[in-house]
């Protein structure tokens, strides 16, 4: 039962996350052609990631109630609403709006995909199973550079657009022909808890908390690794669309491959030390992103960034789901993801505002020693909260 589900739900994130990768190069190059600046731009990321924060946790508590199959059909073809959308946008101020849409479907994808997997998740394999949820995440989202570069070289930028609204409506028709109706029953402590009332409860929860802080440390740097890129590879090197795609997929692509045995050793070893290792490696990749002197260097950093990417992902997934198990995996999720969309805003207007200000070159190393900040400060909040409780048992 589990196989049968799980397959086409991997194939179906796969091929819609590829289809994401596949604008990941074009987009900032698009955003620019229309007159956006760094802050423009920055904003621009940020309203894909308010639209989808706010409407996480909403989508995730209520699939704990409706079921998961509907939201993922209907966050997919507004994907390939969007793909269609996107070429046509003829100002800054519609790119936005048309990129708040798509922060929409993305709430309906990812954190419903991440709660029927760890429905699905037997104890002590949480970080495996989030481990193969990355893998389709990360070869999709991975190859889609490479793809987009191509198609952009041959056929101009919207063509990547249109090519990712087909990707969305294949994977919309394999969720809606090959996954039942509703996923399998699953017992949920927190099973209609209202969102805020979870949310709560999560905060004051020092060990969920850390968590939550953690994800949203280790995504600022996703805008500047992957929004930001092109536009300083176009500047340092007159990279081509091919090059960018390459650096983008090189990193994804070995984050990928890393996830199964890094999602095998999180459900073995110490999460949090195991956790610290994979911050330690990104906050140090992104000080050294300005000392890259040609493409050969950077392509090396990012093969690096994704080891380090590959640590952290099924880790913090595997950390998440045991504590879904107290609040419903729909409704952890939703808020896992909120704090994901977090960092991905701070990060956004972070590196346009030190962009603007410094230099986009400064902007890698002022995020990189943020993140290393916080980071260690959430995981010590998660390691002193299992030392009180572990300390409460034995006095027990």
């Amino acid at each position: 039962m589990q196989r049968r589900l799980l397959i086409p739900l991997l194939l179906s994130v796969f091929i819609a996350l590829l289809g994401i990768g596949i604008i990941v190069p074009v987009m900032p190059v698009f955003a620019a052609s229309l007159g956006a600046g760094g802050l423009a731009l920055g904003f621009i990321i940020a309203a894909f990631s308010i639209t989808r924060g706010f409407c996480q946790p909403l989508v995730g508590n209520l699939s704990d109630r409706w079921g998961r199959k509907g939201f993922l059909i209907s966050g997919l073809a507004v994907y390939a609403l969007v793909g269609l959308l996107i070429p046509e946008a003829t100002s800054v101020g519609m790119l936005l709006l048309i990129r708040a849409l798509h922060g929409v479907g993305s709430a309906m994808i990812v954190p419903v995909a991440m709660a029927y997997v760890s429905d699905l998740a037997p104890v002590g394999s949480e970080g495996r199973y989030m481990g193969l949820l990355n893998i389709a995440i990360f070869t999709g989202i991975g190859s889609g550079p490479l793809i987009g570069g191509i198609f952009t070289d041959l056929w101009g930028m919207a063509s990547a657009f249109y090519v990712m609204a087909g990707f969305s409506f294949l994977a919309m028709m394999l969720i809606l022909l090959q996954l039942p109706s509703s996923p399998m029953p699953t017992k949920m402590a927190g099973r209609g808890a209202g969102v805020i009332r979870s949310l709560r409860k999560m905060l004051a929860t020092p060990r969920t908390a850390g968590i939550l802080l953690a994800r949203l440390a280790t995504m600022i740097i996703m805008v500047p690794t992957m929004a930001f890129l092109p536009l300083l590879m176009h500047q340092w090197f007159q990279a081509t669309g091919m090059q960018i795609g390459l650096v983008i997929a090189a990193r994804t692509l070995v984050n990928a491959l890393l996830q199964t045995p890094c999602g095998r050793l999180a459900d073995r070893v110490d999460k949090v030390r195991f956790l610290r290792l994979g911050c330690l490696v990104i906050s140090g990749v992104m000080c050294l992103v300005p000392l890259a002197a040609n493409f050969w260097v950077l392509l090396m950093l990012f093969v690096v960034l994704g080891s380090g990417e590959a640590i952290i992902w099924p880790t913090l997934g595997a950390l998440a789901t045991e504590e879904g198990r107290q609040y419903g995996q729909g409704t952890m999720m939703g808020v896992f993801n909120l704090a994901m969309s977090g960092g991905v805003f701070i990060g956004a207007i972070g590196a346009g505002v030190s962009s603007d200000w410094f230099g986009l070159h400064w902007s890698f190393p002022l995020i990189g020693i943020l993140v290393l900040g916080l980071t260690l400060f959430a995981t010590r909040i998660i390691k002193s909260d299992q030392e009180n409780q572990a300390g409460a048992g034995l006095r027990i």
